[in-house]
């Protein structure tokens, strides 16, 4: 089991950025209801109801100059001033060792979108980050949102205009500077790759559209359709050989996934939960995880994936985005998430404030702080989960943090948390056992059904 780094061991603060989802025809003022599946663009309109400048609470993406005043305030970016004005809070504990973003980079327009316009948004955003994060190191991973159509990712083995190339070549391009010659073939090949973060610890960036419910092309297969599980197990068996902890991003978690893929990630992260120091996605855009427990008796838990709030407000939901802090390198270091902080925008507040502003980025929640955590271990997530079915304050302030500080008007009553604890502890797809210790209030078929409602939103 992990364990807590001895009294001043060094320790490393990593950046996570998730969805970000520019929307390049994001026009303030325009109409923020619409019959259309994204809002926030088209001509100005007057009176309430309007697009923010900073952000709606509707079913809108991000314009661009969100996403850059959310990065100029970071410790590590370019437009960082001595005097700390317009910045964080976040920035008082110092700056980033790394930064891992995983994924979607376009906005929700799909029917709309070409190929051209992916690698619009792909190279825009890239020189964005690297312009203001400068030399921090960045380890991106493949959202479903840069495909087009959106969620086709065919297998490697499909060549010629069907197949990802024009895709993974382009990342492997603006990604050149952050990532080895090894990582960028691999990439080339099925948008996947494994690179060095520091010494002792290796990172792995998983293209979880091999997995996607939503990927047609996993039809033809879907246990592993282009090897990238095999070549799993090989980076994991390699490291435990050379004693280096693994983390693993990715953006869709584990159980959204297909269930064959799925499960047999499961039993990975089983076999290898002593060099997994950690797991990180995305996709969904709301702030929870997804716990792994031990395949004997599923009850001792053996991993966690995080799974981080996404940048972007679709929808109804404020800015934000993660800090991780991790046990940094030194003789002996698990390189486990010791905690974790989430930083949001206020909307109401950036919005009504006088033009011209900076928009003021303040920390929502520090992890261990708010659920009184001892550490940040597995086990303390279970326990988590554990307390939050007996303690309803405490679920209903994982509730309001789900949701960026912005969460729904209808309440979350007891079928809404019956499914929503049943999905903390549900690291595989569709698996009832997993639920069963909770003991539901309503009877058992009702909370998968719901439970299995949410994995497929």
């Amino acid at each position: 089991p992990p364990t807590p780094p001895p009294p001043g061991a060094p320790t490393a603060r990593i950046l996570f950025l998730t969805d970000l989802h520019w929307d390049r025809q994001y026009v303030p003022g325009s109409a923020a209801a619409c019959p259309d599946p994204l809002c926030c663009r088209g001509a100005l309109r007057e009176g309430p109801g309007v697009a923010g400048f900073w952000g709606t609470y509707s079913k809108c993406d991000l314009p661009l100059h969100t996403i850059d005043a959310l990065l100029a305030q970071l410790p590590n970016s370019t437009g960082h001033t001595s005097n700390g004005t317009s910045k964080s809070s976040s920035n008082s504990t110092g700056g980033f060792a790394a930064a891992y973003w995983t994924g979607d980079i376009p906005a929700h327009n799909v029917w709309q979108q070409s190929r051209g316009d992916q690698l619009r948004a792909l190279r825009t955003v890239t020189a964005l980050l690297r312009a203001r994060l400068g030399g921090l190191r960045v380890f991106p991973a493949v959202g479903n949102h840069e495909a087009t159509p959106v969620n086709a990712f065919p297998p490697p083995y499909v060549r010629g205009n069907r197949s990802a190339a024009w895709l993974y070549d382009a990342m492997a391009e603006a990604w050149q500077d952050w990532l080895p010659p090894a990582a960028l073939h691999t990439l080339r090949v099925g948008g996947f790759y494994t690179a060095q973060v520091w010494p002792g610890l290796r990172l792995v960036s998983l293209n979880m559209n091999f997995c996607s419910q939503a990927n047609f092309w996993l039809l033809i297969n879907a246990t592993d359709p282009a090897g990238q599980l095999q070549w799993l197990i090989g980076v994991l068996a390699d490291a435990e050989r050379d004693g280096e902890k693994v983390h693993i991003i990715g953006h869709i978690p584990p159980a959204h996934c297909l269930r064959s893929w799925s499960w047999n990630y499961y039993r990975i992260v089983n076999r290898f939960e002593g060099t997994i120091a950690a797991q990180f996605f995305g996709h969904t855009h709301l702030d929870e995880f997804e716990l792994f427990y031990d395949e004997e008796t599923l009850s001792r838990p053996v991993s966690i994936a995080f799974i981080a709030p996404s940048v972007t407000t679709y929808i109804n939901l404020n800015p934000g985005y993660r800090v991780y802090e991790v046990a940094a390198s030194y003789p002996g270091s698990s390189h486990a998430v010791l905690d974790h902080e989430t930083f949001i925008l206020n909307l109401t507040e950036a919005n009504a404030a006088p033009p011209g502003t900076p928009p003021r980025w303040q920390r929502l929640y520090s992890a261990r702080q708010a659920y009184g955590l001892p550490t940040a271990f597995p086990a303390d997530w279970d326990r988590l989960v554990r307390r939050m079915q007996d303690d309803e304050q405490l679920f209903q302030l994982f509730w309001f943090h789900l949701h960026k500080g912005h969460p729904p008007r209808e309440p979350c009553g007891g079928p809404c948390k019956a499914a929503l604890l049943c999905a903390l502890r549900s690291g595989r797809a569709a698996d009832p056992a997993l639920c069963r210790p909770l003991r539901p209030a309503l009877p058992f078929p009702r909370v998968l059904e719901l439970w299995q409602q949410r994995r497929l939103c």
